[in-house]
């Protein structure tokens, strides 16, 4: 539970307090506690407490808890640095047992308020559903106060974090949990009683009526409905046209028979990350109210193995027309985005279109874990999605795309092929692949394989599992720019 206090009583049974290493230095605190200000700056003088950013110091405190927290200096600040430290404080042993913990912001800004709100929820967040036995800090149990007066905007940023959290569990829960039914019921849940909020859904049937035969390729050998849903959200203005959200649904991938090897195959219920993004950021949509004509789309499949499997050679007519050949099964979620891409622009002409997918793992050697990697054929587009990604710490960096990288996935046989060149340009010459599919409309790509799962203890101010990756971002660029 998070709440907001407008003055700072130290009253709780324990406070974080984050101070500036300039506050020790100029003896300027954000509150006005004599007893406490002169501990700490004798604590300070005694070269126990120096602010430095990360550094956690507990102290007694009129029969209560202060946990000090190091923000470094003022000059050098970053919100990821604020997350990351407010974080570590709230996981402190400390305050394992402590139900209710107040947090002082080093200074009442608007910004700083929501990355600490951003660091309680997102940081706090732990998948907890099979744990049989818990003895690490349990958030979902313990009173957050935010030292700040209540603010629609923070009230908004806690919609988003909790969109955030759904992405989370949908990607973290079991692969034959998460189907493509569960996702379909999930996002009919979130659509049902809302006017503005239409619900399309292919299955099997329709995806063969219609010749989506690459999003019927990949799912072959699984027994689960492939599926794509499109979602209208109606909150702008009848002539205003859509901005089209698309995600890379792959409920589980083995590879097919391009199997994955062991150390790979492990975490291959994440290969839906793109779709859950885009389920979180309906929600957060419609939480929201946003005045904004918007497209949820989410293609839905599983890659299997079996007898039924399909095969690396085999030849398939996409949607659009287009002839694939398959190099390798352990490319399909290209195949199922180029499909649903297709279906997209030709029924619905979305004025612009932003995809997200766990696509390759070239996208983890160019940019390691803390960068998606956007490709994209409109360099407006590119910078708006750049600049919200610097505000909300989806971060982004741009790859190239460029004529020449058509001969990296001409075919022999068919048209194009699903793989590049051997070794070479993984990452954008799947983009290149996608690219096919749109015609001229305005589309940017998000590779989010390595940034969608932290597969260790931690990473930034994310704990072990899904990140949530693209939702906030997505958000902020609805906002901004549909």
């Amino acid at each position: 539970m998070l709440t907001f206090q407008s003055t700072i009583k130290f009253d709780k049974p324990a406070s974080i307090v984050c101070l500036w290493q300039e506050q020790l230095k100029d003896k300027t605190f954000p509150f006005q506690e004599d007893g406490l200000t002169g501990g700490i700056l004798n604590l300070h003088k005694a070269a126990q407490f120096s602010a430095e950013s990360g550094e956690v110091l507990a102290v007694p405190y009129k029969g209560r808890l202060a946990v000090l927290v190091g923000m470094g200096k003022r000059k050098e600040f970053s919100m990821t640095t604020l997350r990351i430290n407010v974080r570590k404080a709230l996981l402190s042993s400390c305050l394992s047992k402590i139900k209710e913990i107040a947090v002082v912001p080093p200074e009442p800004k608007e910004d700083i308020v929501r990355g600490i709100i951003e660091a309680v929820l997102i940081g706090g967040y732990k998948w907890r559903k099979y744990l049989t036995t818990n003895h690490e800090n349990n958030f979902d149990k313990k009173k957050v106060v935010i030292i700040a007066s209540p603010k629609k905007v923070y009230a908004d940023v806690i919609k988003i974090c909790e969109a955030v959290n759904l992405t989370r569990n949908l990607v973290n829960d079991n692969a034959d949990t998460v189907t493509s039914d569960f996702i379909e019921r999930t996002i009919r849940d979130l659509a049902r009683g809302k006017k503005n909020v239409k619900v399309e859904v292919l299955n099997r049937k329709e995806l063969k009526t219609k010749g989506l035969n690459l999003i019927l390729a990949v799912n072959k050998a699984s027994k689960n409905d492939p599926k794509l849903i499109i979602v209208k959200y109606t909150g702008g203005r009848k002539g205003d046209g859509s901005t089209a959200i698309v995600g890379k649904g792959m409920t589980f991938d083995t590879g097919g028979l391009n199997l994955k090897p062991t150390g790979h195959i492990e975490t291959m219920r994440i290969d839906m990350s793109g779709a859950a993004a885009v389920v979180g950021t309906l929600q957060a949509a419609i939480a929201l109210g946003l005045k904004r004509n918007i497209l949820f789309v989410v293609g839905l499949a599983e890659n299997a193995i079996g007898s039924e499997a399909y095969k690396p050679g085999d030849v398939f007519k996409s949607y659009k027309g287009i002839t694939v050949e398959i190099g390798n099964t352990d490319a399909e979620g290209r195949l199922v985005l180029g499909d649903a891409l297709a279906y997209l622009v030709k029924n619905y002409k979305p004025k612009k279109i932003v995809d997200l997918a766990t696509l390759t793992g070239a996208c983890v050697v160019a940019l390691g874990y803390d960068y998606s990697g956007l490709m994209s054929n409109n360099d407006t587009l590119a910078r708006q999605i750049i600049d919200c990604a610097t505000v909300t710490d989806d971060r982004v960096w741009r790859l190239p795309l460029y004529p020449e990288l058509k001969d990296h996935i001409k075919g022999q046989v068919a048209d194009i092929k699903n793989v590049g060149l051997k070794g070479a340009a993984g990452t954008i010459s799947a983009a290149e692949f996608l690219r096919q599919f749109v015609d001229d409309t305005p589309w940017a790509h998000l590779d989010i394989a390595g940034t969608a799962y932290v597969d260790g203890s931690s990473r930034l101010y994310y704990g072990h599992g899904a990140t949530g990756v693209g939702v906030r971002l997505l958000i902020d660029f609805l906002i901004k720019n549909s």
